[in-house]
């Protein structure tokens, strides 16, 4: 029998058997307060790597297939042909492909104007990842050929140009000729990622290839999206092989190249990757300042037990025993502790991530609230790592009642 996990059980955190030590509350608070900013700053950095990398992914996919001129006369316009149609259908990781385009425009109206580019859309993800940043109006159904001269338009641009959904507004495409169509705007996006809203305007693809003069199914590149995000690098590979042994080996005409997400967000994802170690600077703090309040409320525990030290050890009890009953009884802090602080962090959590009651500067985040996100399995690791530190810095001070002496602790009073 582990009589001392019985005995810690069974001992209240007073010296008199109901008033709580104020050490243990103070180490209770510290716990709570110290695994709830853990949890906290671990889903919102894990929050901010999500919808950062959903934007990025929304504006270029996973990976990027571009046709390489093997001549001053060859083009780099590209189609799935048999070759690319076998290949993404033999490579399983990839779960949707499409051609798309992007041609220079310039939007006017009667006071002022913008230069843009006219991107196609078409593909289940990107209409889904507009879908999720419109703020007015609608996507259009482009499979509908009278939606084709409706358009997108990003919040900057409609600020700019003082737009509003269901106006016409007169677009010049220039590619071998100037060409002219009164566009209607079917909706407002805002992604709040500057570098894209200031240029980008999404259309049917059609009327894209139409304006550029481009044959049908041709487009400048192929958006490809995968199955696993983390394995961008080793897919990117993958294709880029097929490519250049069908080159050598004669099994296609044309030599394609591949870029990735990572690559072209190589900025944001930088900037992410700096996240990571500011969390692992307050994970290490925390920890400290949880273990040094907890060290203190279990020397304080120890001194206040002076007689029940004194008479374990008249019992027969080693010192082992009743050092284990003092770091159970620590535990056991830490665990009340670790309940409170999981509580009081997962609701927050909770709100914010449904409420967005916590907002920030877009211009600065490009993210107008402060977003969350936590898998239950890092709620479980975090908790059994404090546990497992507290129980590990534990081991060494409770070597004071070691030190104390038998005749001592039994003449003293609670």
């Amino acid at each position: 029998m582990n009589y001392p996990f019985y005995i810690a059980r069974r001992l209240s955190f007073g010296s008199n058997g109901h008033r709580v030590s104020p050490a243990v509350t103070v180490a209770i608070v510290a716990i709570a307060i110290s695994v709830a900013i853990m949890i906290a700053s671990i889903a919102i950095v894990l929050g901010f790597k999500n919808e950062i990398r959903n934007k990025v992914v929304g504006f270029n996919g996973h990976i990027s297939v571009m046709k390489t001129p093997l001549s001053e006369d060859d083009d780099n316009l590209i189609t799935i042909d048999d070759f690319l149609e076998k290949t993404f259908k033999d490579l399983k990781f990839i779960t949707e492909y499409e051609v798309t385009a992007s041609i220079p425009a310039i939007l006017k109206t009667n006071e002022d104007f913008k230069g843009v580019y006219l991107r196609g859309l078409q593909g289940e993800h990107s209409a889904s990842y507009l879908l999720s940043n419109l703020e007015e109006g609608e996507i259009p159904d482009y499979s509908d050929s009278e939606q084709k001269n409706r358009i997108l338009v990003s919040r900057i641009a409609a600020n700019q140009l003082k737009l509003n959904v269901g106006d016409r507004i007169d677009t010049y495409f220039i590619s071998d000729e100037i060409r002219a169509r009164k566009l209607e705007i079917a909706g407002i996006y805002n992604t709040h990622f500057d570098q894209y809203d200031d240029v980008i305007i999404f259309g049917a693809m059609p009327l894209v290839a139409q304006l550029g003069n481009l044959p049908e199914n041709t487009g400048t590149y192929i958006v490809l999206h995968t199955d696993d995000f983390d394995k961008i690098l080793e897919y990117n590979l993958t294709l880029q092989e097929v490519f250049s042994k069908a080159a050598a080996y004669g099994e296609s005409s044309n030599f394609y190249r591949t870029d990735n997400v990572l690559n072209q967000g190589r900025g944001f994802f930088s900037w992410l990757s700096l996240l990571d170690t500011n969390v692992l600077v307050i994970i290490i703090l925390m920890m400290v300042v949880g273990c040094v309040t907890l060290v203190s409320g279990m020397l304080i525990i120890i001194l206040e037990r002076k007689k029940f030290i004194g008479l374990m050890r008249a019992l027969g009890a080693n010192t082992n025993k009743i050092r284990d009953v003092f770091i159970y009884m620590s535990l056991r802090i830490a665990f009340i502790g670790i309940t409170i602080g999981d509580f009081i962090i997962l609701v927050f959590l909770f709100i914010q991530q449904n409420y967005h009651i916590l907002h920030l500067d877009a211009d600065s985040y490009y993210i107008d609230f402060v977003p969350v996100y936590l898998p239950g399995w890092i709620v479980i690791a975090l908790n059994a790592g404090v546990l497992l530190v507290t129980y590990l810095v534990l081991v060494l001070p409770s070597r004071f009642v070691g030190k104390i002496s038998p005749a001592e602790s039994m003449l003293a009073t609670e």
